[in-house]
């Protein structure tokens, strides 16, 4: 499948995980991709044919127009916008520093923002659309995880309002929701054999997500394929938010 010859793409946040499987599979589909993130992207940019690195921290606004302008100067255009960076959880049980609250909202909701923002003229010249990638945790609250629930809540509310506010310029906006998956932040849970079980035994399927998996909710959602769906954030959960949190009865 060759979806996306001749697009452009912007993923942030694609030097590890769900960002850089989603930065390959767009190559594989034939797009020409600028590869985001605080840490240098270029290695995994140097597998892809006609990909570009570029480190930038996207909570920087400066930073985050500058890597936009960057990519239409290179490719000419610009199709698809994802959103992929983020903010690893912390846990916040007890006295939450100031530092950690405004560190989740300055990577999940401010440069999510300004992501948008300077992408958005070049999106409305190709009619291109938006993903972000936000959480479970931005559907229903978790224990100790406020400041990274409400920063992911408040990214599925931003995916909502541009959704709405783009559609005019025939911009489509969407997001992915993951659970726990195969990434550098699921390590620490996957080491510890009695937590990665709790985990398991919550989702439905009995396992976490592979980078893969999201990647191709993503893929879909950019696509053609979703041309009337905007404003939707789709969990890929392996069943998590199909439940009501009640135990078995029976």
């Amino acid at each position: 499948m060759r979806r996306f010859r001749g697009c452009c793409v912007i993923v942030t946040g694609a030097a590890s995980g769900i960002g850089a499987a989603a930065a390959r599979r767009f190559a594989a589909e034939g797009a020409r991709v600028a590869l985001l993130d605080r840490n240098s992207p270029a290695p995994v940019a140097a597998g892809l044919e006609g990909a570009i690195a570029i480190t930038c921290d996207v909570s920087d606004e400066r930073e985050a127009g500058d890597a936009v302008t960057e990519t239409v100067r290179r490719f000419g255009r610009l199709d698809v916008l994802v959103n992929n960076a983020g903010y690893p959880v912390t846990d916040t049980d007890g006295d939450m520093p100031d530092e950690t609250w405004r560190a989740h909202f300055e990577a999940d909701v401010h440069g999510l923002h300004y992501m948008c923002d300077a992408a958005t003229p070049h999106l409305a010249r190709t009619r291109g659309c938006i993903v972000n990638t936000t959480s479970v945790a931005g559907l229903g609250g978790d224990r100790a995880m406020q400041a990274y629930d409400a920063a992911k809540g408040a990214a599925v509310r931003l995916t909502n309002a541009l959704a709405i506010d783009l559609a005019p310029r025939g911009i489509r906006v969407n997001a992915v929701c993951p659970t726990l998956t195969r990434t550098a932040m699921s390590r620490e849970v996957e080491a510890q054999p009695e937590k990665l079980a709790a985990f398991r035994d919550a989702i439905p399927l009995r396992r976490i997500a592979e980078p893969g998996e999201v990647a191709a909710a993503i893929l879909f959602l950019a696509s053609r394929d979703a041309s009337f769906i905007t404003g939707t954030a789709l969990p890929v959960d392996g069943g998590v938010t199909a439940g009501n949190g009640q135990p078995a009865l029976a």
